[in-house]
Parts: structure tokens; C-alpha cells; sequence
């Protein structure tokens, strides 16, 4: 359970002017759990030790405008942790190397803002837009894979069924060492390929401005995937006609959460797309949510400038955390799932110790 803040005022620009000096708008935990990366509103991205809460070198620069998301290689693929891309209002993805502290490739393509971006197990990036598009990308060259077209408006939100497994690499929620970069792959590849299936794809889900998340299986067809238990129809529809700002799996694919600007809350079926449940307690705008590493518990942060921790079982609010003084934007719970980091509107990183 979250229930104490560890430390506070990371990246403030009373830190010799070091950090973020604007809106801390989108933040990730490195799968080893070594790193975090954040990025802000003058589109500058900083990398932090998270155990001294340090930054490491100066902020990484290259985008023009905003960054709107940012995700991590699994390290699955390469281990340990060294490559990131992130994602910007001005249209473009980059890939970045923690160690060479330089943007590798730049992804161009989309004629909007790319406000999601997602790295998949098998090594495809994908990235979602004000274009109303999904694109797939290789991360050798950085070239256009495919185009997924389904949407009406922009594309907010994107996750992979397998995603927590992605983020989170070799750990689990029973805290095991990890003697070696080598163990850490090993694992990691075994987690992955259990959690994907010997014969199921990995499922994408998309959330928009349309209103409606839909589902994806990009490695058996293009089109959206339509429901079993949804009427036959390949969109999920609920929320109160407003932006459907966040969307996430679960870490054990069960479930879907969408966090909207209706204040709420919703859960899904993470295979079928079929509606679950509807969590109320929030005031303002939900924008970012996060889950737990086994599943029960649901973590949200709004414009009330304040964190809720949900009970999946009971479908009920288990706590409520205060302590950011503005909008919270974004939220990630630690691959070790021994704390979650928060930042938003008052430039500060928030660790929460569980």
C-alpha cells in the first residue's frame, strides 16, 4: 500500500537551475529499475538516479515542443537498460541512449501532435496522434512498419497487453534479486513470453478523443478487433461523451482502466472489451493511471491534484494520497512495486514509498 511520501521537490528549478524548470508531463521507470526518465513542458527530458533522486547529466534536448510520452526498450531485448524513446507535440518520437546521453533516431511521419507511445515485446514502437492514427515502427533505422486507422479524433492513449511485463522486466511483486544483467534478460524474456501466450498475439488498446478505447491484435490484422461481448462492435463505448485521456492493462491482461475527463474511472474486460465497472471520487479531470504489479490495485491522478488508490476486488476507493499543491499528470508505479512516482502542474517528482 502507498501510504507515505519519501521524497520530495526532485527536479525543482531551485536545484542550480538543474532539472525541469516547467510542467513535469510524462515519467517511466527503466525496466531494471535503475533509471527514470522524465519528460517536461519545454521539451526537455531528464534522467535520474532514483535511488540518490539525483539527475544524471544535464536535461537531454532535441524536441521542439512538448513531451507527451516517453517508454523504455524492454529489457528483454537488451539488457541492461539503455534505450528510450519519448514522444512530443511536435510531431515527432525520438530514440534515445542513456549512456551516450544523445537522440539515436528520430521517428517522423505523423502530420499532428503524437501524444502515446509504446515499445512492443517484439521490438515494434508504436505511436498515436492528433492525426488520428496509430503508427508501427522498427527501432534499427526507424522505419514505418504500418498504419492502424480506426479512430474518428485524436488518438490519446495507448497499451500493450503485455506491457507490464515490458516495463517491468525480471521483477515481480515478490521483491527476488537479481544477481546478474544476463538473469535479468533470461527472466525478463520468460515473463514476457508467458504473459503474451505460445499461441496468442499481443493485444493494443487505444483511447481517443472519439470517446471510445478500441482493440488491436497489429501482429494478426490492421483492423480493430471486434468484441464478443460488446454487441459485435469494435469500439468501446461509456464515457460521458468526453475525452478518454488515459487507457492501461493490467499487468496480468485481465483488465483495462480509462481514465477520463467525466472524472471517472472505468474497468474492462481486457480480452473481450466488455464494461466491468465505473470508479467515482475524483472532482476534477482523471489523466494518468497505473496498476499495481499483481493486478488488485488501481492508482489514478487528476486535476484535484490528488492520487487514489483503488481496490479491484471490491470495485471501492482504498486511499486517497494529498500532498501535490497542483494538477498531478502523471503517475508510474516502480517495476519492484516498492514505490510510485507522481508530477505534475507544481514541477515537482513526487516518491511515494509503499
Amino acid at each position: 500500500m502507498i501510504d507515505q511520501e519519501l521524497l520530495v521537490s526532485v527536479g525543482t528549478y531551485m536545484e542550480r537551475n538543474r532539472g525541469h524548470r516547467n510542467h513535469v508531463l510524462a515519467i517511466a521507470w527503466s525496466p531494471d529499475a535503475k533509471s527514470l526518465v522524465s519528460g517536461d513542458k519545454d521539451g526537455k527530458v531528464c534522467c535520474w538516479d532514483p535511488i540518490k533522486g539525483e539527475l544524471q547529466g544535464n536535461p537531454l534536448t532535441g524536441h521542439r515542443k512538448w513531451i507527451t510520452g516517453n517508454a523504455w526498450e524492454p529489457v528483454h531485448l537488451n539488457s541492461p537498460s539503455r534505450r528510450f524513446v519519448t514522444c512530443s507535440k511536435d510531431g515527432d518520437a525520438r530514440i534515445w541512449d542513456l549512456k551516450l546521453r544523445r537522440s539515436l533516431i528520430c521517428l517522423s511521419g505523423h502530420t499532428r501532435a503524437v501524444t502515446c507511445v509504446k515499445w512492443g515485446g517484439d521490438g515494434t514502437i508504436y505511436t498515436g496522434s492528433e492525426d488520428c492514427t496509430i503508427r508501427m515502427w522498427e527501432t534499427t533505422q526507424g522505419k514505418l512498419k504500418h498504419v492502424l486507422k480506426g479512430h474518428a479524433h485524436w488518438v490519446n492513449s495507448l497499451s500493450l497487453s503485455t506491457e507490464y511485463v515490458l516495463r517491468t522486466g525480471a521483477f515481480d511483486h515478490t521483491g527476488k534479486e537479481i544477481s546478474s544483467d544476463e538473469e535479468m534478460k533470461r527472466i525478463a524474456l520468460e515473463r514476457y513470453m508467458k504473459a503474451k501466450g505460445k499461441d496468442s498475439p499481443e493485444r493494443l488498446v487505444s483511447g481517443s478523443d472519439d470517446f471510445t478505447l478500441i482493440l488491436w491484435e497489429p501482429s494478426v490484422s490492421l483492423q480493430p478487433k471486434t468484441s464478443l461481448e460488446a454487441s459485435k462492435e469494435d469500439r468501446l463505448t461509456g464515457h460521458q461523451k468526453v475525452v478518454v485521456n488515459h487507457v492501461c492493462f493490467s499487468p496480468n491482461g485481465q483488465w483495462i482502466a480509462s481514465a477520463s475527463f467525466d472524472h471517472s474511472v472505468r474497468l474492462w474486460n481486457g480480452t473481450t472489451g466488455a464494461f466491468v465497472a465505473r470508479f467515482l471520487g475524483h472532482v476534477r479531470d482523471v489523466y494518468q493511471i497505473s496498476w499495481s504489479a499483481d493486478s488488485r490495485m488501481l492508482l489514478s491522478c487528476s486535476q484535484d491534484s490528488t492520487l487514489k488508490v483503488w481496490d479491484i476486488r471490491t470495485k471501492t476507493l482504498k486511499r486517497d494520497l494529498a500532498g501535490h499543491v497542483a494538477e498531478v499528470y502523471a503517475v508510474d508505479w516502480s517495476p519492484d512495486g516498492e514505490k510510485v512516482a507522481s508530477g505534475g502542474k507544481d514541477k515537482v517528482l513526487k516518491l511515494w514509498k509503499g
